[in-house]
């Protein structure tokens, strides 16, 4: 078994600890978890696992090594990292009762699932940059993704509340634990501008990186054209929410079409190659 595998089910198994020891108040009819300092340090100690195996996973002696399981392992991964440094600030530990059960999954399937193919030009320095670049702005948009949702879940609870609120069920009270909408909107809003940039960031090192390597600006495939389409619809969203305040409903119809067009920019047409077509996979 390879470091890079015992790594993420390290990683897993850590963050399966904390996703049930933070749910275990919930389902006891507790109203807040709150992570205690050596909870804090033991999902510290899960990141930076969980991180190392993603290093010794993509990057190989042959190249760089990518596929769609890695790159949701590295969405999240980079998700966790952005919740542990705002979480020094605000108080955000209901957030972990849907992070820490992604985190775990995306793990296991990095560990599992760890097929992949190596990159062309892999020793590009400028290839790393930009490919860096691509996994942090994929990363962010991700966790917006997943805060999205959440908060659809959550104006949805608020539209339609449960039918016997003396036994709300389980995920109901879930729900209740969360920071109140305002508040997630705001981080989500910082989350899509800081994406946004990233993912401008990744379009303009792509095309200098792709016209340095083949001599074309951009190649018009499905990648592209799906990248683009997410470029798009988060900068409507952001000037949208500049100009005539979107918010609610309409800001999350808008930041989940966004976050669909950039999953099947990779995730989607690479779990096509890797997993359907058997395309690339590493033993």
């Amino acid at each position: 078994m390879s470091a890079s595998i015992v790594f993420h089910l390290l990683a897993a198994l850590a963050y399966i600890v904390l996703a049930i020891v933070l749910w275990r108040p919930i389902t006891r009819g507790s109203q807040q978890p709150v992570l205690s300092g050596t909870c804090r340090i033991a999902l510290l100690a899960a990141i930076v696992l969980h991180g190392a195996g993603l290093l010794l996973t993509i990057i190989l002696p042959q190249g760089l090594h990518l596929g769609w399981a890695l790159a949701l392992s590295a969405a999240i991964w980079l998700g966790m990292v952005v919740f542990w440094f705002e979480s020094l600030f605000l108080r955000l530990d209901s957030l972990l009762l849907i992070l820490l059960p992604a985190a775990t999954i995306v793990s296991l399937l990095a560990a599992l699932v760890p097929g992949g193919a190596i990159i062309l030009h892999g020793d590009s320095e400028w290839l790393r940059i930009h490919l860096l670049i691509a996994i942090a702005a994929y990363g962010l948009m991700t966790v917006a993704a997943l805060h999205a949702i959440l908060m659809t879940a959550l104006d949805r609870q608020l539209h339609r509340p449960a039918s016997h609120p003396e036994m709300p069920s389980l995920l109901h009270r879930a729900l209740d634990t969360m920071p109140p909408l305002l508040v997630q909107e705001e981080l989500l809003f910082r989350l899509v501008r800081i994406g946004f940039v990233m993912l401008t960031l990744t379009i303009l090192s792509g095309s200098a990186v792709n016209m340095h390597l083949v001599g074309t600006l951009l190649p018009m495939d499905h990648k592209t054209i799906f990248t683009l389409l997410s470029w798009f619809t988060f900068g409507g969203l952001l000037l949208g929410r500049r100009i005539w305040g979107w918010r609610g409903r309409t800001a999350l119809r808008w930041m989940l079409a966004g976050s669909a067009f950039l999953i099947l920019a990779y995730s989607g047409t690479h779990f096509v190659l890797d997993v359907i077509l058997q395309r690339g996979a590493i033993g």
